[in-house]
């Protein structure tokens, strides 16, 4: 009798085990959201206008520049200047000059924008700003955020520079 029971109890074990790994088994709940790593990251555009100062002509030439204040830590004994280009645009005919970036999401602290007079007297000398601050905290996103992805942040600028011939 005894060896009856185990018998049978050793066949369901094998009838079960193999049921199971026909049939599949699951440990994880229908729609259940997945478990997702990384940082949450968005597209952050900084679009404009170079002109003159005094007419509102545009400017050809400029090279355009924006960088992230505290944006590295001090790492190896390397002290991070507070200044350092991230990415950079050069003015078209009609100054217009576009920085895009696919960035982890910006606290509250804006980006600053910067010029650069590249092409010396061929256009006009222009004088540069010192920083153009650009605020992306009060700009609703576009696009459709999905995931970690938050979608797309378009700020627009006009980027007034002085003519050193004006002066």
């Amino acid at each position: 009798m005894k060896r009856l029971n185990q018998s049978l109890m050793k066949g369901a074990n094998w009838i079960l085990a193999g049921l199971l790994t026909l049939l599949g088994f699951s440990g994880c709940e229908i729609g259940e959201t997945p478990v997702e790593y990384g940082t949450p990251y968005a597209d952050y555009t900084v679009k404009g206008t170079v002109v003159n100062r005094a007419d509102g002509k545009p400017v050809k030439g400029i090279r355009v520049s924006y960088t992230r204040p505290n944006e590295s830590i001090a790492m190896y004994g390397v002290i991070p200047t507070s200044y350092e280009e991230r990415l950079t645009d050069t003015s078209g005919d009609d100054g217009s000059f576009t920085l895009s970036e696919r960035l982890y999401i910006f606290d509250e602290n804006p980006a600053y924008v910067y010029t650069h007079d590249i092409d010396g007297t061929a256009n006009g000398g222009y004088f540069g700003i010192d920083s153009l601050a650009v605020d992306f905290s009060k700009v609703k996103p576009g696009g459709k955020p999905d995931g970690w992805y938050d979608g797309e942040y378009t700020v627009t600028v006009t980027v007034e520079l002085t003519d050193k011939r004006e002066l």
